[in-house]
């Protein structure tokens, strides 16, 4: 069995409940699919970005174990969010629902080149441009609070397998206005 780190948010109500409920829901949902869940941090509230944009987000973290490989985890955490009403229509966005597969062990994926190009991205294309492909770990991961905070709960320890930082040493090196802008929900 392998271990990934499952990233969760929501900042849109669905069918009449708040994100909370839905995170939770989704959960439920992973561990339906046979997924084994390790470990899941406290909810925080994070706001929306850019500042203004919509309503502030829910976002929790979840260790997991699974036999599934990368690319067939990633096609069930999509179909998750489809059944919770998340619809891919702008980069960023707001949304029911997101689960992003953030790390799953030490791989890289889809190589150390094509991770690179991702991770040293302008801050501008990151706007604009999308993987067409699984890319692990998540390549912005280290820049966010509102993905390292909740990670800290499940999976401080975890070393980035390119930076060869803990989650506890990147979310040091976080701005501590970001970090106090991840409050409990």
């Amino acid at each position: 069995m392998s271990k990934a780190v499952i990233a969760l948010g929501a900042n849109l109500n669905l069918r009449g409940q708040g994100p909370k409920v839905t995170l939770g829901d989704a959960l439920d949902a992973l561990l339906r699919q046979g997924l084994v869940i390790r470990a899941v941090s406290r909810f925080f509230e994070t706001p929306c970005f850019p500042a203004g944009a919509g309503p502030d987000y829910i976002n929790a973290a979840a260790l997991i174990e699974t036999d599934r490989n990368p690319a067939d985890l990633l096609h069930l955490l999509h179909q998750i969010e489809h059944q919770y009403g998340r619809e891919r229509v702008q980069r960023w966005g707001m949304r029911t629902l997101d689960l992003d597969l953030v790390c799953y062990d030490d791989l890289v994926l889809p190589d150390h080149a094509q991770y690179d190009k991702w991770l040293t991205l302008s801050a501008e294309e990151q706007t604009q441009k999308a993987p067409d492909q699984l890319i692990i770990p998540h390549p912005r991961l280290q820049d966010r609070a509102f993905v390292l905070v909740p990670m800290a709960d499940v999976a401080p320890d975890w070393r980035h397998p390119v930076l060869g930082r803990t989650v506890t040493e990147m979310l040091a090196d976080l701005p501590a206005a970001d970090i106090e802008a991840v409050t409990a929900a």
